[in-house]
């Protein structure tokens, strides 16, 4: 049997985004038609209790995520977390029709070994069967994606140790394309825009979603994020990493930082999104995007918009997945607004309570 990565159909769950710098947790509701959010929290994570996605140190992301529930107020205990879309293979194929669920899930995992180069014992895996060109078609195209069993058992040894249930691992480009719609959705309103380029900046990891009348159509990640910013504090004041975070966190940096350290940093980020459209339109041999939307702790950084637009030449909004929603009694609007670009993996995730 397939060990799943995805998860079936799932009552409501938190979101809970586990970064080398944070853990960042989004409870939402329905509303009518829409969705409520009703918790969020935001938790630093400890120095060294990550490399980059992988977890290093159990017992200090377990605490962390603990701290980051007990401060949200949340009383559910079903989560969805995600691994890094560095951690995962991810391909394409094409199967018969014609088998039944069971039959089709047996034959994949046969498949398999040809597209992963490890033990199907050594990883988890799960498939989506795409829609099917024509209603007749005598094949199937389907997702394969697999991660090393280590990146899902760690992830969900955290969430047990931190007393909470895991429901779901998902990849984070996929909660990211998930969350698309309610970060979009006036953008995707506005006349001649029918293809976006959502790019997440987050902790360690660049990621680029493309989006073409509301489906996604390319996805990439490059090693880049916000941890730039804050080895670049340290090179450029002669601190340790600790003092650098430790200056961030507290935003006791020096004066000179907005004028001597930031701009070049800004420019980093710009010349980083410019770069992974551009290898978008190399491979899918489309010449543009008509808007790109900023997400990711560094979205929250001044003039970062401007800076993108400049480099990248294409107009660049900053996104805020909750736009759309009502707010619950329990969110702190000052403190939401200032969190809100750094929160998409983790409110892509919440969003799986509402999966059919």
């Amino acid at each position: 049997m397939l060990a799943q990565l995805w998860g079936g159909k799932q009552k409501k769950v938190l979101g809970l985004d586990i970064g080398a710098s944070a853990v960042r947790l989004v409870e939402m509701s329905r509303n009518g038609a829409g969705y409520r959010l009703d918790r969020f929290a935001v938790e630093k994570m400890p120095l060294n209790a990550m490399s980059e996605n992988e977890i290093k140190d159990v017992n200090a992301v377990a605490a962390a995520v603990r701290r980051a529930y007990l401060r949200s107020g949340s009383k559910l205990q079903d989560s969805a977390v995600a691994v890094s879309s560095s951690q995962i293979i991810s391909k394409n194929i094409t199967m018969p029709a014609g088998f039944s669920e069971s039959e089709l899930e047996e034959q994949i995992k046969v498949e398999a070994g040809q597209y992963i180069p490890y033990s199907t014992d050594e990883v988890n895996m799960d498939f989506i069967v795409e829609e099917s060109a024509t209603e007749d078609s005598d094949t199937l195209q389907i997702q394969l994606v697999a991660s090393r069993s280590e990146n899902v058992d760690a992830r969900i040894a955290v969430l047990e140790q931190a007393g909470l249930r895991p429901k779901i691992v998902d990849v984070e480009m996929f909660a990211l394309e998930n969350a698309f719609p309610l970060a979009c959705s006036r953008i995707g309103h506005a006349a001649q825009v029918n293809t976006v380029a959502l790019i997440n900046v987050g902790d360690v990891t660049t990621t680029l979603v493309v989006v073409r009348d509301g489906k996604g159509i390319y996805n990439r990640d490059q090693m880049f994020g916000d941890v730039q910013l804050t080895e670049a504090i340290q090179n450029h004041y002669g601190l340790t990493f600790e003092q650098a975070d430790e200056a961030r966190q507290t935003n006791k940096l020096p004066e000179d930082f907005e004028q001597e350290v930031l701009p070049g940093f800004c420019r980093a980020v710009a010349q980083q999104c410019s770069r992974l459209l551009q290898l978008f339109f190399s491979a899918s041999g489309v010449s543009h995007v008509d808007h790109v939307v900023l997400s990711g702790e560094c979205a929250k950084l001044p003039g970062i918009a401007d800076r993108v637009a400049e480099v990248c030449g294409i107009t660049v909004s900053i996104a805020n997945p909750f736009t759309t929603l009502s707010m619950g009694s329990g969110v702190a609007a000052a403190d939401f607004e200032k969190e809100a670009p750094a929160l998409m993996v983790a409110c892509g995730l919440a969003l799986r309570s509402f999966d059919q």
